[in-house]
């Protein structure tokens, strides 16, 4: 089987007009429906998969997400690489509004979202101490510099609950921490794109200084969509120049993630639980 790159795109991003045999994909999870239709095409020799966290007209707010039924929709259709496209504030000088960043770490602030797809009925704890895949990140900051835009590798995003953005001390908090970028979307995307086994990796696309830069304005919804209407364009070509340099699933950390996480016995996992995930363990428990 070829390979399947999932991308979901975020602020700005709510479509990919490189798609080609575009057919709009509607499926129920078991845990409800995603954000919307997912659009499934080709990108040259590449299948893809593109659905818009925030849905249609971006009505969707990021604590109100339906994050597992995202993941689990892309996961059903065969995804086996995923890229998460965000916007985000920059927390440090050297990256500018405009700039895309490959993070390698995150810092989950969110207080209100469903984190697992293992919450009743049966454990399962996967490593997430590096939560990205360095493959994936890679192969998409390479395809990144392909388009002329300013790429950082590496960083820390902070997610943060919103929907308000930061004050000013929360802020120079977070500064202090050390972290690269701030957000309201990756967490929990990413944990559970490690459960799903799913090579994951974040495209934040920096529009702002949020509030701690004195020298510039405090952020706001204007200055986030301007920025974002210049470097939505660098997001789709670096998609597109990934589609051909996929690495290799089955050599990222993501890949067999569950197989030493399960815990809880097989005799003791019921039916209704089997149904619930088999789409994601019928392998480790032999059906």
């Amino acid at each position: 089987m070829g390979y399947v790159l999932a991308v979901i795109g975020g602020s700005g991003l709510y479509a990919l007009p490189e798609l080609k045999n575009v057919e709009s994909v509607e499926l129920s999870t078991p845990y409800g429906s995603p954000s919307g239709p997912i659009m499934r095409g080709r990108l040259d020799d590449t299948a893809m998969l593109f659905l818009p966290r925030h849905g249609v007209g971006h009505r969707i707010p990021p604590s109100s997400i339906n994050y597992r039924a995202n993941i689990c929709a892309m996961k059903m259709l065969g995804a086996t690489h995923m890229l998460s496209v965000s916007a985000v504030g920059s927390m440090k000088e050297d990256i500018h509004p405009g700039d895309l960043v490959f993070v390698d770490q995150f810092i989950d602030l969110t207080k209100r979202r469903h984190s697992t797809f293992f919450d009743e009925g049966m454990a399962a704890h996967v490593t997430f101490s590096d939560p990205i895949c360095p493959l994936m990140a890679e192969a998409a900051a390479s395809a990144a510099q392909t388009t002329g835009a300013t790429v950082h590798r590496g960083g820390t995003y902070v997610c943060i609950e919103g929907p308000q953005f930061s004050t000013r001390a929360e802020s120079l908090l977070y500064r202090s921490w050390g972290v690269s970028v701030i957000g309201m979307t990756n967490m929990p995307e990413a944990k559970l794109a490690r459960e799903a086994e799913l090579p994951f990796a974040t495209l934040a696309l920096s529009t702002d200084y949020d509030c701690w830069h004195q020298n510039e304005d405090a952020v706001s919804v204007e200055a986030v969509v301007a920025t974002l209407n210049k470097n939505v364009e660098f997001a789709r070509r670096t998609i597109v120049a990934l589609a051909s340099r996929l690495p290799d699933p089955d050599k990222s950390p993501a890949s067999r993630a569950l197989e030493n996480a399960l815990i809880t016995s097989k005799n003791a996992i019921g039916l209704d639980v089997k149904e619930r995930l088999g789409w994601l363990v019928n392998r480790y428990l032999g059906e």
